[in-house]
Formats: C-alpha cells, structure tokens, sequence
C-alpha cells in the first residue's frame, strides 16, 4: 500500500493549452519541486498589461514543502516569471551557470538578488530532494546551457526534456547527449513529459549550421549597412554575425537593452567571444563607411519599442535606415506576433532597404530551436516511457505529439493532454489523473501583480464605448442640488450629444428626487440609480454602453 512518503504527483500550472508561461510541478511525498517559472507577453485585447505568468496560488499555499525551482534554460518563456515567484516562495534556483547568468539580471533589476539561493548545476550533477535522486542531460536548443531532467522516485523515473532539438551541426558545437538519453530509457521510464512546440511539422529540424552560410553568403554581397534582428538570447546565432563580421572587416553595433545585456552575460560565461576592437558604439558610427558597418538588434517580433521597431519609423537616435541598407530578420515570428513583424517589414520596404524574412528555405536566416516530428519521435524512441504527458504546446500541438507518440507504441490510454491545474497522480506505479488544483494568469501591471479581471474588464469597457462621467453638487446639510449636473465624455461619441445632454440631465435629477422622496439619500444608493438609469437610457438611445461613473460633489 502507498504511503504519503511514496506519493507521487505531476501537473502544469503553466504551459498546457499555450506557447508560454512555462511552470510544471513535481510533488513526491512531502515534497515539492519546481521546472521553470516563464511569462508570456499580452495580446492587443490585455490593455495596459505587461506580462502574464502562472497563478501559483497552490504552491504558496504549500510553500513549507515547496524545496527547489530547477530551470531548463534561459528563455522568457522559462524565466520571465522568476522574480515574482521568489517573493512569495524564496526557495533555492538550480540553473546551468549562463541561465543564471540571464536570472541574476532579472532579481537585480527587481532588487532580490541578496536574498535569493542561485546554485549552479551541469548535465553531470546529482541533487537530492527527499526521496527523490534528481539527475540532468544535454540538450541543444536556441540558447546555450540547456538541461533536462530526470527525477528517480520510489515510483519510478520522471523525464522532463525541457526544449530541444537533435542538432548533429550545432554552431555552439553543444550537441545533444543521445548516449545518456539513450542509458536512461534503456533503464526504464515510467512518465515521459516532452514539449510540443513543432509537433505538426514533418521531418528534423534543420541545423543552425545552415543560418552561418546563408549569412555569409549575404553579407558578401550586401553594399551598404547590415541590419540583424534576432532574438537576443540566440546567442550562437549572434556568434554567427560576429564571425561574418570578422571574415568581411565590419564594425559591430548592438542595439537594444536586452542585446547589450545578453551579450554581457554570454561573454563573461564564455558563450560567446567578440573581439574588442570589433565592438563599437552607435555614436561612432561615422567614422566608418556604411559598407563597413552591421547592427546588431533587437526587434524580431515586432515589439513596438523594440530596437528595430524604432528604426524602421526613423525613431532611433544616432542609427537611421538608409536606402540599398539590408535589414534580416533572423528569427521566425511566434504565433501571434506575425501583423506586427509584416507592419514592420512594410515599413522597412518604405525606407528603401532591402529587407530578408521568413524562416526555412525561404530566407535560410532562422532555423527553430524545437524538434520537429522526427526529432520528437526520437526522444520518445529513446526514453520508452510507459507513460506520456505532452507539454509546452497549445493544444492541436498536444494532440499531433499524442499521435507520434501512439507512432512509437505508447498505448493511447497511458496518454495524458492535461490542462493547466489538471493532476496525473502515480499509485504503484499505476497513473490516473482524477483532479484539478487551481491555475490561471496573473497579470503584471508596472508594480501590480494580480488576477485584475475587473480592471481588464473596465479598460475594455472604456476603449470599446469610451468613459461618461456625471458631476452633480449636492448641499450636505440641506441635501439639497446646488446647480445642473455636468457631465464630461471621452471617447464616446453621438452625432446629437447636445440633445443627449439635456434628457441626461433630467433623468439625473429625476432620480434624485424620487430617491430623496424615498428618504433614500445614501450616496451610494444614488450613485448606482444614476448609473442603471443613464446607462439604460443611453444604450437605448445610441446603442453603445460607456462606463458610467456619477460624482457626487458634497459642497
């Protein structure tokens, strides 16, 4: 019979059902440990939001048993969230030494870099949590010093692959420890959890050996200034410019706070070598003839106040785009960003500059840092998990990596595609997932961290019908109106607001009066009458609901 020591539960409080947000839970016994703790940015529809991470409303409640956060990697989608995370739950963070290189400049930044517990690990470390042994292996990805994880359990062995591909060519020469992966499924797996990024695209995953020719190959013809936008945490991808630099006798600018910082990080970690006289500041910039010139930046996905977002309306200072320039885009758009990089791209096209994009063999200058099908299918092939939780991954990617899996004879029934909050608990070995723990977003919002469903709900209220805002003075000792109420629109419009003016005001001090009539002179009784009787009016009248806010000016 189990007992509590050998109880032994998996589940996401991010990542399932979405690209970002990463957070996955493994809970043995008594205890608990943390894989990653990522943000995903907001759509047009999260007005004023800055980024969205995991509800970790169960893991605060839990949090005298909560051990260790270990991250896979350094990408946002894995880290983003970290800094909130510890000022709830200050556990020790076990990261590879650049990933907590990218960590240490998030909790400086949020001013919790003393307080926090950073211990460096590598594929060959061994961590004891309870009666769990917990283990790592290489994987190479778009970012250096990737992990994953494999816990041993009373139970059995939990796999976690973190983000991968099977580059045999990486430009990082960081390549995959297929040997190790091998040991570890020829021992025996019990629950395999893999991302599922590019489950729906067929075959490997093209080298990153492949994006170095194609630039080489543009920057032996390009005449003028070279743009490269990429995002800032490839890191072999921008040692892939630095080499092309150096082969064609060109000066390298970096743009971007985020390009600066990674690239410090990169270099002090020994990622990424630049030599110094190759560097130079945006400001020096002529000194050196347009053809001698590259500029590293920021921008790929279309981010408004991005690097490359400013160059292409001119509102970069020092750094203009000039005709016969060449702007590439090293980097596909993630799902959801692609009508902000075409905007750009537009803009660019405006400015005269020759501008190369796409991913694949249609520019040859992005390669994915995700496993396709077939490298999908090798994992599983090589780890043989009884049972299998695809992960990371909206859910039609769930559901094509629950095929390869069925592909390579994992029974259908052993598969789990599992919301966040969704529970797989593991009984002699025996899994069912039965239950939910609550999950979500929290919102970021400047210095607010919170649900704000009823913030949201108010911005969009006001953007979509505009605000009215209705001012009337009222004698406190008399109770008596010392005047008409005023009333003051933004962003609500009607053709005849005069007239609407006029029968406004009558419905207020109609409302007035019959409350006091009532001997009802509760301000707020008659803040909430004013409101559902102008509001019914007006959406009568013009068929549009703008947030209605009464005053009522005590003189």
């Amino acid at each position: 019979m189990q007992t509590r020591e050998d109880a032994l539960s998996i589940f996401a409080l991010g990542g399932l059902h979405e690209v970002g947000k990463n957070m996955y839970v493994i809970e043995c016994g008594e205890d608990i440990v943390v894989i990653d703790c990522g943000n995903k940015f907001p759509d047009e529809s999260l007005l004023g939001i800055d980024l969205i991470i995991p509800d970790i409303t169960y893991l605060v409640e839990n949090k005298h048993r909560v051990r260790a956060l270990i991250v896979t990697h350094g990408h946002e989608d894995h880290i983003g969230g970290i800094p909130y995370f510890l000022k709830n739950v200050n556990v020790p963070v076990y990261a590879t030494r650049f990933t907590l290189g990218l960590i240490e400049l998030k909790l400086k930044e949020h001013r919790i870099l003393r307080e926090s517990d950073l211990i460096e690990i590598h594929s060959e470390s061994d961590i004891q949590i309870g009666n769990m042994q917990i283990g790592f292996f290489k994987v190479n990805h778009s970012i250096p010093d990737c992990l994953g994880i494999v816990f041993h359990t009373p139970q059995g062995t939990i796999v976690h692959t973190g983000d991968f591909k099977f580059d045999l060519t990486p430009a990082n020469n960081e390549r995959p420890d297929i040997h190790k992966m091998a040991e570890i499924g020829n021992k025996g797996v019990l629950l395999l959890l893999s991302e599922s990024t590019n489950a729906e695209r067929p075959g490997y995953t093209p080298s990153e050996k492949m994006v170095g020719e194609n630039l080489d190959a543009v920057f032996e013809k390009s005449k003028r200034k070279i743009f490269v936008s990429t995002f800032a945490s490839n890191v072999s991808r921008i040692q892939q410019v630095v080499a092309a630099c150096e082969k064609y006798q060109r000066k390298l600018v970096l743009l971007g706070r985020s390009m600066v910082n990674v690239v410090k990080v990169a270099m002090n970690k020994g990622h990424l070598i630049v030599p110094k006289s190759l560097l130079i500041d945006a400001r020096d910039m002529d000194e050196f003839p347009p053809e001698k010139v590259v500029i590293l930046c920021t921008g790929s996905q279309g981010e408004p106040m991005a690097a490359l977002s400013r160059l292409s309306t001119g509102n970069f200072r020092d750094v203009e785009v000039l005709p016969e320039d060449t702007i590439i885009l090293a980097a596909g758009p993630i799902p959801g960003n692609e009508r902000n990089v075409t905007r750009i791209v537009d803009n660019l096209y405006q400015l005269g500059a020759h501008v190369i994009y796409g991913s694949g063999s249609s520019s040859g200058m992005h390669v994915s840092g995700h496993g396709y099908q077939e490298d999908l299918r090798l994992m599983l092939t090589l780890m043989k998990p009884k049972y299998f939780i695809p992960i990371h991954g909206e859910y039609r990617m769930l559901h094509h990596h629950q095929l390869l899996a069925e592909s390579v004879d994992v029974e259908r029934e052993n598969i789990f595609i599992l919301k966040n909050g969704d529970v797989v608990d593991i009984e002699q070995t025996i899994a069912r997932s039965t239950r939910t723990l609550p999950s979500g977003n929290t919102y970021v919002d400047g210095g607010d961290v919170g649900e704000m469903e009823f913030v949201l709900r108010d911005r969009r209220k006001i953007s979509e019908d505009g605000l009215l805002m209705i001012i009337i003075p009222i004698n406190i000792q008399e109770e008596k109106i010392l005047g008409e109420p005023e009333f003051i629109s933004r962003g609500f419009l009607d053709q005849n607001f005069a007239e609407l003016r006029k029968s406004m005001k009558k419905i207020a001090l109609q409302t007035i009066h019959e409350l006091q009539q009532a001997n009802r002179n509760s301000r707020n009784a008659m803040k909430k009458q004013i409101k559902r009787s102008i509001a019914k009016y007006v959406k009568e009248r013009t068929k549009k609901e703008p947030m209605i806010v009464p005053i009522i000016l005590e003189i």
